[in-house]
């Protein structure tokens, strides 16, 4: 049985490019083999259902559009119950009242101690951050554009391929995964 994914991914090919629409995206994963294709917003969050692993999952994601769009991308891929439990943990539930100044950074691979470094050194005003095995989890009360924590991330340098959504974002692709 195949297993439902996410993808959300910077930007939907064609989004950010013009080459193409979210439907085009959805066609060209279903080609690649990929089932039940569904797309949230205009920001490349894609559900899709697959046998493959998860790593496998972004490998063939990135190389289909490679192939049909000549566009070199990067997938960051969770489960259903991945995403779930990214839902059910929500380490700022207590403090965020806002769910589109509450983030979600989506890493491809655990972060190493340089992320804890930069977030620590920083005076985060009243933002606040966690960090749990791929994800961040950011607060920015007073929105990104003023937020210490965001410009101090922009400013750092190196570590895994990341993407990053908005609360209520994340809650929808929860409940798209959940149909």
């Amino acid at each position: 049985m195949a297993a439902p994914r996410t993808l959300p991914g910077r930007d939907a090919p064609g989004q950010a490019t013009g080459s193409g629409t979210l439907a085009h995206l959805r066609a060209l994963l279903g080609d690649a083999g990929f089932g039940d294709v569904a797309t949230l917003l205009q920001s490349g969050n894609v559900v899709l259902a697959s046998d493959l692993p998860g790593s496998a999952v972004g490998r063939a994601v990135e190389e289909a559009i490679r192939e049909r769009l000549g566009m070199d991308v990067a997938a960051v891929v969770r489960t259903r119950d991945e995403v779930r439990a990214v839902v059910d943990l929500d380490p700022l539930g207590e403090v965020v009242v806002d769910g589109s100044r509450s983030l979600v950074a989506f890493m491809a691979e655990p972060p190493g101690p340089g992320l804890a470094e930069l977030l620590g050194s920083t005076e985060p005003g009243d933002d606040r951050w966690a960090v749990v095995g791929r994800e961040l989890y950011l607060w920015c009360p007073h929105g990104q554009m003023d937020s210490p924590l965001v410009t101090a991330l922009g400013r750092g340098r190196g570590g895994p391929v990341t993407t990053v959504r908005d609360w209520n974002t994340v809650r929808e692709l929860a409940a798209l995964l959940d149909r």
